[in-house]
């Protein structure tokens, strides 16, 4: 029966049906040992090649550091290496082809510029631009890296013991790397300015929201919390400033809310939305600002639930970015009319106005960021929700300084050359994270000495050393400050932002759990009788 069945399915001859039954089996045998050689094989050389990847230590922290100017805290431009692994529909090209169509943001001859220089490598090694990648090939580019500015407010330390760190994390910081920030985050400037390391994200908040923040110091401890965040025993307590005169009842949106866009963090009401619910109270209303501050308990941790319910409700935050504004229609969105836009063209629009206004940005996945292109500005919503648990250690994925490269052996390592962040597809959103708005200039030297909006550290003409930045901390800005020639940032002059670019007028203000309690002190815009400074 068994020689039939070996017949019927491999279609051998009547006379050696034993012999090439026994044959086919030791080579079926064979086949599967290979493969399982293979297969081992590759999972050792992908270890190897992880183990080369220096983990989140000292070395990271210690590779640039901070200046203040102008009520900012800037980050030293400093070399640095994005690696990603080969991917699947990548084996078996040449390394040039692969740049040229995935990384469009320039041209195949930098490239080509790149690998022959060094500076584009593969596991660690020089090859040339012929190469054919192959299964777990790591690939390594060593860039000029520029950070975003964000407020120099201190991050104050509202509770810390062996088992959890709170803090006050100001308006603009991000709390973990991603994008164009990275020193400039939460996890970083507590490693390096408190050396309080190796902290679990509990929770998250939004770049721009300021507020009640809390790690954990061991993987029980950040469990714990994020299984009581998760089963809804903590009762959250936000602050916001709104426009307009809020209703005077306690109300509950019970709205569901559905992400329009993961790549660019937009999200919405929708019936196709997860189930959620927020809870509002009006603690006063200014008429002279035609604002009133309110009180927000998030029952749920939906992305952007609280911005998203006030949008929804008619009373969007005063200052938000994103919801409040009239891509979103006539009405701003108010309940959930967006001018009869579908999604697909939200999304398009919102793409656009970003190009125009310069406030999207999105938060890079780090193979993504292999090349960087030039920085865009904030994204229209982080990949973090309000209050949402996200017990996480706080080292970033894919970024990795690569072993034996530095700023002294490296000489001309390539970032971005310029190009316009409206030729980038949706897809490709993921690697901008700050791009610049120039100054219309029709001189001929106009791009390498542009003016932009706010954004970066950067020199103000191409090769030129910075002018050392006045009342920054350390001895001599300028002996820290790097200019490269292939930087596209270095060939920017930049504009620090204005404060009101740094904030939103959302506040995590009270956390309360089985058996602990932290909150911090309001901000002074959620005074009633507060009123804003005319910064113009």
């Amino acid at each position: 029966m068994k020689t039939i069945l070996i017949k019927s399915r491999h279609n051998y001859g009547e006379k050696d049906n034993g012999k090439n039954c026994i044959l086919s089996c030791e080579k079926r045998k064979a086949d599967d040992g290979d493969i399982n050689k293979d297969l081992k094989k590759a999972k050792l050389e992908t270890k190897a090649l992880k183990a080369k990847r220096p983990g989140f230590t000292d070395d990271r922290y210690n590779e640039t550091s901070y200046y203040m100017e102008n009520g900012l805290r800037k980050v030293y431009p400093y070399y640095f290496t994005f690696t990603t692994f080969t991917k699947g529909r990548w084996v078996g090209e040449k390394i040039l082809d692969v740049f040229a169509r995935e990384f469009r943001a320039h041209p195949a001859a930098e490239y080509e510029r790149c690998i022959r220089a060094g500076t584009l490598t593969v596991n660690y090694e020089r090859v040339d631009p012929d190469y054919r990648l192959k299964h777990n090939d790591l690939l390594a580019n060593v860039v000029h890296r520029h950070e975003v500015p964000v407020t120099s407010q201190p991050i104050n330390l509202v509770h810390i013991d062996e088992d959890i760190v709170v803090v006050n994390k100001p308006a603009s910081i991000p709390v973990h790397p991603c994008g164009r920030y990275r020193h400039n985050t939460v996890v970083f400037i507590l490693a390096k300015e408190y050396n309080l390391k190796n902290l679990r994200t509990i929770h998250r908040l939004d770049r721009l929201t300021s507020g009640l923040l809390l790690f954990g110091r061991s993987p029980k401890k950040a469990r714990q919390m994020e299984h009581q965040i998760r089963n809804r025993q903590v009762l959250k307590e936000y602050v916001c400033r709104v426009d307009g005169e809020f209703l005077e009842e306690e109300i509950e949106c019970t709205e569901p809310i559905e992400v329009v866009s993961y790549k660019i963090g937009v999200c919405k009401v929708s019936p196709k939305g997860k189930d959620c619910s927020t809870t509002f109270k009006r603690l006063g209303f200014n008429p002279r600002t035609n604002t009133s501050v309110v009180l927000c308990r998030p029952k749920t941790g939906r992305m952007h639930q609280i911005r998203v319910h006030l949008q929804y409700l008619g009373y969007p935050v005063v200052n938000d970015p994103l919801y409040n504004h009239p891509v979103f229609g006539p009405l701003r969105g108010k309940g959930g009319d967006t001018g009869g836009k579908s999604d697909e063209e939200l999304v398009r629009d919102l793409i656009a106005i970003h190009n125009a206004e310069n406030w999207l940005g999105v938060d890079a996945a780090d193979d993504d960021m292999l090349f960087s292109k030039p920085p865009t500005d904030d994204k229209v919503g982080e990949d973090e929700c309000d209050t949402g648990p996200a017990s996480r250690e706080s080292s970033p994925r894919l970024e990795s300084p690569a072993p034996g490269i530095t700023p002294s052996t490296v000489m001309t390592p390539t970032l971005a050359s310029p190009s316009s962040a409206s030729e980038a597809p949706i897809e490709e959103m993921c690697n901008i994270a700050h791009s610049p708005v120039l100054c219309n200039d029709d001189s001929s030297d106009a791009k390498s000495d542009k003016v932009t909006v706010a954004t970066q550290t950067g020199c103000s003409t191409p090769g030129a050393p910075p002018q050392a930045p006045s009342g920054s901390n350390g001895s001599s800005p300028s002996d820290a400050l790097t200019a490269d020639p292939h930087c596209y940032e270095c060939r920017v002059r930049y504009r620090d932002p204005r404060p009101r670019d740094l904030i939103m007028y959302l506040h995590a203000w009270k956390y309360k759990g089985p058996g602990w309690e932290y909150e911090t002190e309001l901000p002074q815009w959620a005074d009633v009788e507060w009123e804003e400074a005319d910064s113009s």
